[in-house]
C-alpha cells in the first residue's frame, strides 16, 4: 500500500487550480488553514470537518510499558496524542475506493 502523499504543495496546488488564487495567495491560504487547526488543537480544541472528520487532542494517562526485545518494564509518562476520526461519509467513500 504504498502511495502518493498529498503534501502542502499539493494542495496549494489545487486551491491555485480551483479557486484561482496565485500561487502564493494559495500556499498562503493552506498555511494560515492549518495553522489555525494546529493552534486549536494544541489548545485542546476539537477541529471538525464536515463531511471529513474530527482531529482531537486525548490525554493518556502514564502506565507501564514492556520492552519487547527484553521484557524489561518501563515507565510511560502521561502525554497528550492526537486522534482523528473519519465521518461516515469519509469511511464509505474510503471504502468505495477498495472496490475499484
Amino acid at each position: 500500500m504504498a502511495g502518493k502523499t498529498l503534501t502542502r504543495m499539493d494542495l496549494s496546488e489545487a486551491v491555485f487550480r480551483e479557486v484561482g488564487l496565485s500561487r502564493n495567495e494559495s500556499a498562503q491560504l493552506v498555511e494560515t488553514v492549518l495553522n489555525h487547526m494546529s493552534d486549536a488543537l494544541v489548545k485542546g480544541e476539537s477541529v471538525k470537518i464536515s463531511s471529513f472528520g474530527t482531529f482531537s487532542v486525548r490525554e493518556k494517562a502514564a502506565r507501564v510499558g514492556r520492552n519487547p526485545k527484553t521484557g524489561q518494564e518501563v515507565p510511560i509518562s502521561p502525554r497528550r496524542v492526537l486522534t482523528f476520526r473519519p465521518s461516515h461519509l469519509m469511511k464509505d467513500r474510503v471504502a468505495d475506493g477498495n472496490r475499484k
